[in-house]
């Protein structure tokens, strides 16, 4: 590998699953490894002074926002469907598990899978615990897991990172000092690895 291509993504954000369904090509193509990093997307808005409303407390953002998901899902070629809560916190803590067992990968997809692909209930247990048999895991070890005092240390721990980075939204893409910041900035992280003018 040439170097890493690092991936800052929040389970409650629709544009970063999109991203997802092309990061890691992308990444391939330039002999990347692709890193994974977990936030707590409010709390970073928080830290990097974004103290405006959610795009769902926003009706026509909202509206427009549904519109745009599908545009972008279908030139990727990729589904997408609105999940039926926002609470993606125990799903984001259980990515720190699979960094532990070498599986982010996987743990992000399947999980992109069952909250945007088929828009489920990110908050439910029933999910989490089709998430874990999706990976081969006890599904009460993993759950527990995501309550633990262990696994919210390292998610603020995460999120502080973050935010000391730069990173102020999601899906942020960094390549040493340059960040790109949105799923529409893909095509910019592509030029940079082509060595063009993505910078």
């Amino acid at each position: 590998m040439s170097g890493v291509l690092e991936f800052y993504f929040d389970f409650i954000s629709p544009f970063s699953y999109l991203a997802h369904a092309q990061v890691a090509d992308l990444a391939a193509r330039h002999d990347r490894k692709l890193a994974y990093h977990v936030v707590n997307l409010a709390a970073l808005k928080l830290e990097g002074g974004n103290t405006g409303p959610t795009t769902r407390e926003m009706p026509l953002k909202y509206k427009y926002s549904g519109t745009d998901m599908q545009r972008w899902a279908a030139r990727y070629g990729t589904v997408i469907k609105r999940p039926t809560s926002h609470q993606p916190d125990r799903l984001n803590k259980g990515a720190f598990l699979a960094d532990d067992r070498g599986v982010m990968a996987d743990y992000v997809t399947n999980v992109w899978r069952r909250v945007w692909g088929e828009g489920g209930d990110m908050a439910s247990d029933d999910l989490m615990r089709a998430v874990a048999a999706d990976m081969g895991w006890d599904a009460d070890d993993y759950l527990a897991f995501t309550v633990s005092v262990q696994a919210e240390a390292r998610y603020q721990a995460a999120t502080k990172a973050a935010h000391e980075r730069g990173v102020f939204g999601v899906p942020t893409m960094i390549i040493g000092e340059e960040m790109w910041w949105g799923n529409d900035r893909l095509d910019f992280v592509e030029e940079y690895l082509a060595g063009g003018s993505g910078a």
